[in-house]
C-alpha cells in the first residue's frame, strides 16, 4: 500500500477544494492506497507539512493554486516522495501545461494511476519556482494582487489594465550564460513550462525536462500595441513579436540600480538588486497522466479563450540564441 497525503489550502482560489474530501473518498483506490487529509493554516505551512511527510509519505498532494503548488513541491526537491496536484487555483498553470484535469475526480483518477514523470526545477536567489518565474510587469502585477482581498481570474484582469497605463519599464543588465546586455525591459520570464496560467503562454516551446530556462524578454514597446501582444500571449506566437526574444540558457544573471520586484510561481518577492537564476535539471518527482489518459471534453471546463482564435501553423523549432540577439544592447 502507498501512502498518499491530501494538504487542501481551504482559501485557495475559487473555491472547488471544499467539495475535496467527499470526492476523495469516492474517487480514491483505496484498495491499493492509503490517505490522510490535512488543512493549511498559514503561509508556508504546506511547505513545512510537506517537508515532514518526506519518508512517511510516496506522494503528497497540493490542492490548491499555484503558491500552494510551489508550497509543496519546493519541499519535495531531490526527493522520493513525489508531488501530485488537484487544481482548485485561479491560473493552475503547472497543472495545465501538465495536462492534469480541472475537475476534481479526474485529477484524483490521475493519483490513482501513480504515474511518475520527472521534471526541471528552478532557483531564483536560493528560492524555488516550478512553473515560471519573473521580473517586470507580471511580477508587480502579483505585487499588487497580494494586497487586494477579491481572489480569482477576473480580480486579476482587471487590475492589468489598470496598472499597465501608468507602468514604466526599468533598465536591467543581464547575463545570459555569459553574454552581457544591458536595456529597458516591459518584463522578463523565466520559464519551466510554456505557461503562467489559464493558457497564456509566454514561452511556447518550453519544455520541462529538458535542463533550460526559456527566457522570454518582452523589451520596451509602444503601448499602443498591447492588443498584439495579448493575442500573441494566447495564440502561442510571442516568439515572432518584434518586440520579444525568446531563448534557452541555464544560468542568468539580472542586476537593476533600482530594487527589482520579482514572483515565483505568481507569489511575489522581492529580489533587491540583483537576482540569479539556475535550472536543476529532473529535480522533482510528480505524478501526470499517463499517454493513454485522455480527459473527457464534455467533463472538462469551457474551452480556454485561445481556443476561439483561428489556428496557427506549428511553430519551428526554437534556434539557439546567436551572439547579439540583442542587437545594439550588448553591454561592453
Amino acid at each position: 500500500m502507498k501512502n498518499v497525503l491530501f494538504l487542501i489550502n481551504p482559501i485557495s482560489g475559487i473555491g472547488k477544494q471544499k467539495t475535496v474530501e467527499l470526492i476523495v473518498e469516492k474517487e480514491f483506490d483505496h484498495d491499493n492506497l492509503d490517505y490522510e487529509i490535512k488543512y493549511t493554516e498559514y503561509k508556508g505551512h504546506a511547505h513545512e507539512l510537506a517537508k515532514e511527510a518526506i519518508g512517511k509519505f510516496n506522494v503528497v498532494v497540493a490542492v490548491g493554486g499555484d503558491g500552494t503548488v510551489n508550497e509543496v513541491g519546493s519541499a519535495l526537491i531531490n526527493s522520493s516522495t513525489a508531488l501530485a496536484i488537484i487544481p482548485t487555483g485561479s491560473g493552475n498553470g503547472l497543472a495545465r501545461y501538465l495536462d492534469i484535469p480541472l475537475r476534481i475526480n479526474r485529477a484524483i483518477q490521475v493519483i490513482n494511476l501513480m504515474h511518475l514523470k520527472k521534471i526541471d526545477t528552478l532557483n531564483v536567489n536560493g528560492q524555488v519556482s516550478l512553473n515560471v518565474a519573473g521580473i517586470g510587469f507580471d511580477a508587480f502585477i502579483s505585487h499588487r494582487f497580494a494586497e487586494i482581498t477579491e481572489r480569482g481570474p477576473l480580480a486579476y484582469m482587471k487590475m492589468i489594465p489598470k496598472e499597465f497605463a501608468n507602468y514604466e519599464s526599468m533598465t536591467y543588465t543581464i547575463n545570459i550564460d555569459g553574454e552581457r546586455y544591458k536595456l529597458p525591459a516591459f518584463l522578463i520570464s523565466f520559464a519551466n513550462s510554456s505557461q503562467w496560467g489559464n493558457d497564456v503562454h509566454i514561452a511556447p516551446q518550453a519544455k520541462i525536462d529538458d535542463g533550460l530556462i526559456d527566457v522570454c524578454i518582452i523589451k520596451e514597446f509602444p503601448k499602443y500595441t498591447a492588443p498584439a501582444l495579448l493575442i500573441s500571449l494566447l495564440d502561442q506566437s510571442i516568439d515572432q513579436r518584434p518586440y520579444d526574444v525568446v531563448t534557452r540558457a541555464k544560468h542568468i544573471i539580472i542586476e537593476s540600480k533600482e530594487e527589482m520586484l520579482g514572483h515565483l510561481d505568481g507569489e511575489p518577492i522581492n529580489l533587491g538588486n540583483k537576482a540569479e537564476i539556475k535550472i536543476k535539471p529532473l529535480s522533482l518527482k510528480v505524478i501526470t497522466p499517463p499517454d493513454n489518459f485522455r480527459r473527457n471534453a464534455l467533463l472538462e471546463p469551457l474551452k480556454p479563450l485561445k481556443d476561439l482564435l483561428p489556428p496557427l501553423p506549428p511553430l519551428p523549432n526554437l534556434p539557439q540564441m546567436p551572439k547579439g540577439f540583442l542587437g545594439n544592447n550588448k553591454d561592453k
